[in-house]
């Protein structure tokens, strides 16, 4: 295979490694997920408690917009009156929203003031209270506050707030700062039981707080159906207030329509009026003239002038209408130069760009009338309003210009033709052509009062036409379950974060965690073969491994003389050091057992206490320590048998205690009395096992390594940083040591980790390869060089 693709099936190996090994971790803290899930669920339900259920209340309104298909005369009529008729849906909609149409619910039905009926874990907002709030005199601006009410005997009432705490009795006022006075009346239909409490807020924002759980949508095909919806937690209540904004809506739209329809006819009647008294003038000078000149029947000549002319005549007529109606308007409007009232667009139906424009200042009006119930005129709303009147009503008296001026063109024209009629029309008397003149005044006059005569009578019909521009198709209903909180999202919600906090603490601990948790840690640093793990003793003992013992440990040392046997081919490799990276990994623990396991295999094995620094066998065995190795370095005279003692725990065993400790250890090692001792014990015993000072603390262990066979680097499970890996590593790739070797010791396995050990042949490794095996076939690719 190449090293490719070795590094590529590895790489997956490690994958699935560190999978399964997390796996291991979740399964072994299953009750940390199980707690979890419990106080999440019951986290959710307390949450789902709390929280107030919210109801969504729908209406569909149809939009009877005349800009689409199905157009009935009455609307028609309306659109040639310049009415709101015309508006297109998304401006119906758009009004639907408005501030204005929710102040006005607000202010009806007194929704600035909410009643609760208090309960353990939240208030339940109340429709029919058995109290009324009745708010006398408030302040120009209301600052919100909370009341707790109880109801007291003798028909008292306790009111307590963040700044006051009183007894009253009903309606008696009550004065508040920052709120004004009110009082608190009984409600005929219910009863006070129970605990309640009231909150008083501002118009504004209480009509921001409903504004915002309105919504208007838009229907995406071509039907004028717009679909209403409401937030509210009081199904009831929900509906009474989107009922109230459409009956307002509607009430709003017809009184805009009477209100354009009454600006236009009182227009007229003024026009009428002024009008009239001009014709009747006229007709009173014409019947003058008359009679002063005799004039009882028109001459031949006369006649054929009147005929020739008469078409001319009537178009002159209806051009002087126009042209007299256009400079009633300029007038009117010139008189409202600051453009504070409606104009009325009922008499100028031949254009369309002033129509517009007209609609576009009337539309504009009835909005800043709206707000100037509520605001100041120097509310920036305002200011903004007037500046685009002001500019629609420069946009109307310039189109007006326009079509005098397009009028009076006109009329040049009919007067040319006219008198260029006359011209070819000779021998008609002076008197007979003045006759003629005032004749044909009194025609355009009658003309223009006709004219005015049919709008009125228009205007005064449309009015009766003035219905609602929309239908309430389907009327506010709310569902019948409450659409927030959700429960099964909330549950779940809960179960999912339940799983997902010890999941992620587990994980956590699993990445910043810098100790050997599994031998995937091992394998990952060093080349160095693992040839025995031993598992945990809950026993306090250093010597384990008895002659008929079973345990668990000891078959795991069993197994690690036999993997030792696999280096120490021959008998005189027969020396063994036991090291580790610092103190308290357990190679004096290991030292005593391997030698005691080698013992009981008959063999004469021998402990060296070469920890010159730091010595803890002798201590361990309970023996003296006046004489040993360093007695042998130091004095010729002391020969190995001297310091060579045995010990109760075997026939087998014995052990050369450390001495009284020098100041020069390493110097002591590297003598060569104590090449002669080890050279001299390796032929005494079959087994020499050396407990050194750890490697990654000083020098000494390797001082050692070039009289030992085999070195045993001890590393403690959760103990042991990942970092102290590298020495042994560096120690191999050095060859400072002839043959290296690791044992994993005080392996945990409840923590969930990569380890796993038994008897015999049910004895596990840790990691993914815990099968039922025995050690040596599990392990030997390892133990190869």
């Amino acid at each position: 295979m190449s090293s490719k693709k070795y590094t590529q099936v590895m790489s997956e190996f490690d994958d699935d490694l560190r999978l399964e090994q997390l796996l291991r971790k979740f399964t072994s803290k299953w009750h940390w997920f199980l707690l979890s899930v419990v106080a999440c669920f019951a986290f959710t339900y307390y949450l789902l408690k709390i929280q107030t259920p919210m109801t969504l209340i729908n209406a569909k309104v149809l939009i009877n917009d005349p800009t689409k298909g199905g157009v009935t005369a009455e609307t028609k009529l309306l659109g040639q009156l310049g009415t709101m008729a015309s508006s297109s849906l998304a401006n119906e909609a758009s009004i639907l929203k408005t501030k204005f149409l929710m102040e006005r619910v607000v202010r009806d039905m007194k929704l600035n003031i909410t009643y609760f009926s208090k309960g353990k874990l939240r208030d339940d907002e109340l429709y029919n209270s058995p109290f009324i709030v009745d708010l006398v005199q408030p302040v120009d601006t209301i600052r919100t506050t909370s009341f707790d009410i109880n109801f007291l005997p003798n028909q008292k009432i306790q009111l307590i707030s963040d700044k006051l705490d009183t007894t009253i009795a009903y309606s008696k006022p009550v004065t508040v700062k920052g709120l004004g006075v009110f009082q608190i009346l009984k409600s005929p239909s219910n009863v006070a039981q129970g605990s309640y409490a009231f909150n008083i807020t501002s118009i504004d924002k209480r009509v921001e707080s409903l504004a915002s759980q309105l919504s208007v949508l838009l229907p995406t095909d071509p039907s004028a159906v717009v679909d209403i919806s409401l937030n509210y937690p009081v199904p009831k209540k929900g509906e009474d207030i989107l009922k109230k904004l459409l009956q307002i809506y509607v009430e709003t739209n017809v009184n805009d329509r009477n209100r354009l329809a009454d600006s236009a006819y009182a227009f007229i009647q003024t026009r009428l009026s002024y009008l009239g008294g001009e014709l009747g003038s006229l007709e009173n000078n014409i019947q003058g003239f008359r009679q002063k000149n005799s004039i009882t029947e028109m001459s031949q000549q006369s006649n054929l002038l009147i005929s020739n002319s008469s078409q001319y005549v009537n178009d002159l007529a209806k051009i002087e209408t126009q042209l007299s109606v256009l400079n009633s308007l300029q007038d009117y409007m010139q008189s409202n130069a600051k453009g504070t009232s409606i104009v009325p667009s009922t008499l100028v139906v031949s254009d369309p760009l002033f129509s517009s424009l007209v609609e576009k200042h009337n539309a504009l009006i009835m909005e800043r009338d709206r707000r100037l119930m509520t605001v100041t005129e120097t509310n920036p709303i305002i200011v903004n309003l007037n500046e685009q009147i002001a500019r629609t009503n420069s946009d109307m008296l310039a189109s007006l210009s326009s079509s005098k001026n397009s009028l009076n063109i006109t009329r040049n024209g009919l007067l040319q033709r006219i008198r260029s009629v006359e011209g070819q029309v000779q021998g008609v008397p002076a008197k007979e052509r003045n006759y003629l003149d005032l004749a044909r005044q009194q025609k355009i006059k009658e003309e223009l009062f006709i004219f005015l005569m049919q709008r009125g009578e228009e205007t005064a019909i449309s009015k009766t036409y003035n219905t609602p521009n929309s239908t309430n198709i389907d009327p506010p209903k709310a569902e019948t379950t409450p659409y927030s909180p959700r429960a099964v999202i909330y549950y779940a919600a809960g179960i999912l974060l339940g799983l997902l906090l010890p999941a992620a603490i587990i994980y956590l601990k699993y990445l910043v965690n810098n100790r050997i948790d599994s031998k995937r840690d091992i394998v990952k640093k060093t080349l160095v073969p693992i040839i025995g793990e031993i598992g945990h003793s809950k026993d306090v003992g250093n010597l384990l491994v008895g002659n008929m013992t079973r345990s668990a440990i000891a078959e795991q040392f069993r197994a690690l003389r036999t993997n030792l046997s696999f280096y120490l081919k021959s008998p005189t490799e027969n020396i063994i050091l036991v090291s580790s990276g610092m103190s308290g990994e357990g190679k004096s623990f290991t030292s005593i057992n391997l030698a005691n396991v080698l013992a009981l295999s008959g063999k004469r094995v021998l402990l060296m206490e070469l920890d010159l620094r730091k010595p803890t066998l002798s201590t361990k065995f309970g023996i003296t320590n006046t004489i040993g190795f360093t007695n042998y370095v130091v004095d010729k005279s002391v020969t190995s048998k001297d310091i060579i003692k045995p010990l109760e725990a075997h026939e087998n065993m014995f052990i050369i205690s450390s001495g009284q400790l020098p100041n020069n250890p390493a110097e002591m090692l590297m003598s060569l009395r104590a090449s002669e001792l080890l050279n001299d014990l390796r032929l005494q015993f079959d087994f020499v096992i050396i407990d050194a000072p750890p490697v990654g603390v000083v020098t000494d262990a390797q001082l050692l390594g070039d009289h030992a066979d085999f070195c045993i680097y001890v590393v403690r499970h959760n103990y042991t940083l990942k970092s102290q890996l590298e020495i042994v590593e560096d120690l191999n790739k050095n060859n400072r040591m002839k043959q290296l070797g690791i044992v994993v010791n005080d392996i945990k396995i409840q923590n969930g980790n990569g380890y796993g050990y038994g008897y015999g042949y049910n004895y596990g490794s840790y990691g993914i390869e815990a099968e039922n095996r025995g050690f040596g076939k599990k392990f030997g690719g390892w133990f190869k060089k």
